[in-house]
């Protein structure tokens, strides 16, 4: 049995007592409070069980931290700041720190958090002020929304007797405690993984032939193929996103990932292109769950102060992955003939990932300390042990809300988002209308077949790799500039303003190179531009969403990956028709002349930002 701690002192952080229930009488040798003391942090959690376990005694009572140690850890009355990673199901927590804090105890009392002052009502109010309010630049006065607009919190009263779970000082199970080499072992690894997943949405695009063989179909059925995929990509999200915060990311992608790898076994013996494409959309729902949730794992292991860098390196996988697929299965196609050979070899890199991604322990602090509240209630019998999330728990209707219903709303309610989604969505389409355009273009010139026109996609990777070299130094200036004053939402537009022209570049010089007379070096070299703008464009606009939308930012995201992978999936289905009606240079220039109109988004936002967020947003969603 466990209890919230007593203070006998200023100074005191708990006691730990004995009594004997069946003889009545005080054990001598504990009549004064004894501290409990660990031997040292590793073992600490063993150490903390075996006291509370010890069979013969009946009543213990367990260390839990004070109002003075909580002080002494930073910890006030003060409205705290809420971290874009939170649960979804806590939108107006008391104790956000507990994911991120170490104690000496792991135990912190609500009773405690409440003497400190931290209470949902008053929590609740200064939220909604602070979600009125839109700082203006140049010392302006703030923008203020009417208090009616403003969507209420969810707010619950925790009973005193509730003790909160918290990573213990120096804990080997907080991710940001792994050793660095670790970490970033395994962001490497969850990149290859998005890379994985993003190869198999293409890697059909490079031998479309032999669907079209395999089933005698036209090319516009063979391209759904493609689609499905893509389209399955935007509709996953909504179910692993919100299954991750209850059973953990490292069993979601167990489960989707093992089914994406399996699902590519009747994709490739489908007897007829119906069932291919079932299987092609399903596969597409199930790997989704990498391209949703390989960001939230590598800010798991990185705290603010490092998450950005790692997020910069991590953001050309969802953009250079598709390039891969017909880079490879091109060769495949044209030398085999084999269309089952592609799903094979896809089959192959989706289940090395798989057993390779099993092996990286649980990286989501909720669902870690969740475990081991459900641990401690068990061996200390006490039920009143557990995390935040745990005390405020999803009804079905929230998790719908949630999940499905506000992502949709905020592309009817919230223009600023849907600029962003449109621009991010154009991007990716564009990638993916590469595509289906090289073939044309260096068909029609040149004579290549599938195998060399992947081989005209390698610029594009060659963009990405430098626009990686870019993002780990506009995440440092972003740092510095944080350490100067408070940031904005805007101070993120720096490296889409940057990289915006580089997509507009890219199909001029596409439609100015595509003549006969002009060596294939002229339009290939058009994918260096576009893969450098792309990545820039995707980073920036990403964290842009991410702070402009932070109080929901899950629900931001998911909006974002809907519109994005509906462009993604529509494109290719009109692209091929589109360079063979308009030509080959005034189907480049038509998208050039889209892209050079979507250059003035950051740049609008970047000098406007602030004014344009307090007059179309609903509040001001970057507060929390």
């Amino acid at each position: 049995m466990s209890s919230s701690n007593k203070e006998f002192d200023g100074d005191s952080i708990g006691s730990s007592d004995s009594l004997d229930i069946e003889s009545g009488n005080r054990d001598p040798k504990t009549q004064n409070p004894q501290a409990y003391v660990p031997s040292d942090n590793e073992d600490r959690m063993s150490e903390l069980s075996h006291y509370a376990s010890t069979p013969d005694q009946s009543l213990k009572m367990v260390r839990t931290e004070t109002k003075k140690s909580l002080k002494d850890l930073g910890v006030s009355d003060e409205l705290p700041t809420l971290d874009p990673n939170r649960p979804i199901a806590v939108e107006n927590p008391i104790f956000p720190e507990e994911y991120y804090l170490e104690t000496e105890t792991g135990l912190v009392p609500v009773a405690t958090l409440q003497d400190l002052g931290r209470n949902p009502t008053a929590f609740e109010k200064l939220r909604k002020e602070k979600s009125r309010a839109f700082p203006q630049p140049n010392g302006e006065a703030p923008i203020f929304k009417d208090s009616s607009d403003v969507e209420t919190f969810k707010s619950k009263e925790y009973s005193p007797e509730i003790e909160f779970v918290t990573f213990l000082i120096n804990d080997p199970d907080n991710p940001y405690n792994w050793p660095t080499f670790t970490k970033w072992a395994y962001v490497i690894i969850l990149s290859i993984l998005v890379v994985a997943v993003a190869f198999g949405s293409s890697c059909i695009s490079g031998a479309l032939f032999t669907v079209e063989d395999n089933y005698n179909v036209s090319l516009e059925v063979a391209i759904l193929t493609v689609s499905l995929m893509v389209l399955g990509f935007s509709l996953g999200p909504l179910l692993w996103s919100p299954l991750s915060e209850q059973i953990g990311r490292r069993w979601v992608y167990f489960i989707s990932l093992g089914l994406y790898t399996i699902f590519n076994i009747p994709c490739a013996l489908s007897p007829n292109i119906g069932g291919l494409l079932v299987c092609r959309f399903l596969c597409g729902v199930f790997s989704s769950s990498a391209l949703c949730l390989v960001g939230g794992s590598i800010a798991d292991m990185h705290p603010s102060e490092t998450r950005g860098k790692a997020i910069a390196y991590f953001a050309a996988a969802p953009y250079g992955g598709p390039v891969i697929g017909p880079l490879v299965c091109g060769w495949i196609g044209v030398k085999t003939n084999r269309m089952d050979l592609i799903f094979w070899v896809n089959m192959g890199f989706a289940g090395f990932m798989w057993l390779l991604v099993a092996c990286i322990p649980e990286t989501y602090q909720p669902v870690i300390l969740k475990n081991r509240a459900k641990k401690l209630r068990m061996e200390l019998n006490n039920p009143n042990i557990m995390t935040e999330q745990e005390a405020n728990p999803l009804t079905f209707k929230e998790l719908v809300v949630t999940c499905l219903y506000r992502p949709l709303m905020f592309v009817f309610t919230e223009p600023v988002l849907d600029m962003m989604c449109v621009y991010v969505c154009l991007i990716y389409s564009l990638l993916y209308a590469f595509f289906f355009a090289y073939p044309v273009i260096f068909n029609e010139l040149y004579g290549y077949e599938d195998d060399f026109i992947g081989l005209m996609l390698i610029p594009i990777l060659i963009g990405a790799f430098l626009a990686l070299v870019t993002t780990p130094i506009l995440e440092s200036m972003y740092v510095k500039m944080c350490q100067r004053r408070k940031p904005t939402p805007e101070d993120r537009l720096v490296g889409a303003m940057i990289g915006s022209p580089f997509p507009a570049i890219a199909l001029f010089i596409l439609g100015a190179t595509s003549y006969k007379h002009i060596i294939w070096v002229g339009p290939a070299s058009s994918g260096i531009a576009f893969g450098y703008g792309m990545v820039l464009i995707y980073y920036s606009l990403n964290n842009y969403i991410i702070d402009t939308y932070a109080k929901y930012a899950a629900s931001a995201l998911a909006t974002k990956v809907f519109l994005r992978s509906a462009g993604g999936a529509a494109f290719p289905l009109f692209t091929t028709q589109m360079y063979h009606k308009l030509g080959l240079q005034w189907a480049s220039w038509l998208l050039a002349f889209i892209s050079l109109a979507m250059i003035l988004i950051p740049f609008v936002f970047y000098i406007y930002g602030a004014r344009l967020r307090a007059k179309m947003c609903k509040e001001n969603y970057s507060e929390m």
